[in-house]
């Protein structure tokens, strides 16, 4: 007598046959969609309207020859140490912004100029203090620009 046809019955097995295959698979589609989203989330984060960063006038400035630039200072052991004992008191200093932070120190025959922006008047004046106490007065060019578009986007500690 013919034996009657069952439908076969898929089971996930202890053996790991059929699960081990479903689990990749489910895996391998978990990884792909976050990756996907991921790339969506960054082009709408783009935004076309943001207007490009333009310092062309500063940059105008510093291609003057009489104006000191970083690449200008000088390599002798006291230009280089002043720079850094400037740029140590600044950094040290946790009060500052991170544009203050990044302000510009270059020595040149035992004269620093400051340059970059600043969030505040306040900063401007504590920057130029610490150089002086360490260059001397009378030894201080400070260029430094209070309030300018870049200095006026928060600083990464402000979200803290």
């Amino acid at each position: 007598m013919p034996q009657a046809c069952h439908p076969k019955i898929v089971t996930l097995d202890k053996g790991g046959g059929m699960s081990k295959a479903l689990v990749r698979s489910l895996s391998l589609l978990i990884i792909l969609f976050g990756t996907l989203t991921l790339v969506l989330a960054q082009d709408a984060d783009t935004k076309p309207s943001q207007q490009a960063p333009d310092n062309t006038k500063i940059n105008q400035r510093d291609r003057s020859k009489s104006e000191p630039t970083a690449d200008q200072q000088k390599n002798n052991l006291s230009d280089r140490e002043l720079a850094r004992q400037i740029r140590r008191a600044i950094v040290k200093d946790k009060s500052l912004s991170t544009y203050a932070h990044n302000i510009k120190v270059i020595a040149q025959d035992g004269m620093v100029t400051l340059k970059g922006p600043v969030n505040t008047q306040e900063e401007k004046q504590a920057i130029e203090a610490k150089a002086s106490a360490i260059a001397g007065q009378g030894k201080i060019t400070n260029e430094i620009e209070v309030g300018s578009k870049q200095a006026s986007k928060p600083s990464p500690s402000h979200y803290r």
